[in-house]
């Protein structure tokens, strides 16, 4: 059963896509969105996945539209074979429009047929600078219902996909920073006020804030966190 998302023009679809995607913090917000956009911008696309890949790790599976995608993505590693394996491993995309005869990849080809709808298959790689970061796959339950326009949407959605992962790694290391920077603010300000009020340097003021994050199990900048906010508390005029 594909997914069920209200059918759009290709234009307010790349619209809503880059919308979603560039307002979007996360890898996963990403991955999401870009398997319901290709379900509204492909012809004959009614299931899409999206695998990421990092060194020599084996792909994982990110987002997915529903279960029927997810098992061909489990397919295609349990036979070797498939449009992710061959679009990760390779420099083009793969297409099989029609799986049922004389399949691109017979031993997956062969699952599908009895364990899924799907009919048809495209798989696409996801690039990032000059690293294959992961493959965004498309299926059809329809024998040839992927022509060379699907193609050719499919190629442009991957390249969108390229971009989009990009930009929300940009947007993760940038709040992790600006995380770290605000946790140190933290950190900084609370060894200040241990150095004041027990007279020692700041490395033992240091150390005394660790010896606590351990003895509580809790993370050094929320220890930070907590003694700056119950000092403030503390130095706040009465009412």
């Amino acid at each position: 059963m594909s997914v069920d998302v209200p059918r759009f023009g290709s234009s307010e679809a790349f619209q809503e896509l880059a919308r979603t995607a560039y307002r979007a913090d996360t890898y996963p917000e990403v991955y999401q969105q870009l398997c319901r956009s290709a379900v509204e911008l492909v012809p004959g696309c009614d299931h899409a996945c999206i695998v990421t890949v990092r060194g020599g790790s084996r792909p994982e599976l990110q987002a997915t539209t529903d279960e029927v995608a997810a098992l061909i993505d489990r397919l295609e590693w349990e036979t070797g074979e498939g449009p992710c394996m061959d679009a990760i491993r390779t420099q083009r995309f793969e297409w099989d429009a029609d799986i049922s005869h004389e399949p691109t990849w017979p031993k997956l080809a062969e699952r599908a047929l009895r364990e899924t709808p799907v009919r048809g298959m495209i798989g696409f790689r996801v690039i990032v600078g000059d690293r294959k970061a992961g493959a965004l796959n498309l299926f059809s339950d329809t024998a040839g219902a992927f022509t060379a326009e699907s193609a050719d949407m499919a190629a442009i959605l991957g390249s969108f996909a390229s971009v989009a992962v990009a930009a929300a790694g940009q947007k993760e290391e940038a709040r992790t920073l600006r995380d770290g920077l605000a946790s140190n603010r933290e950190i900084g300000k609370a060894v200040g006020i241990l150095m004041a009020t027990h007279s020692v340097d700041d490395e033992e003021a240091l150390a005394m804030l660790r010896r606590v994050s351990s003895t509580l199990n809790k993370r050094l900048a929320h220890v930070a966190s907590t003694l700056v906010d119950q000092h403030n508390a503390q130095a706040a005029p009465s009412n």
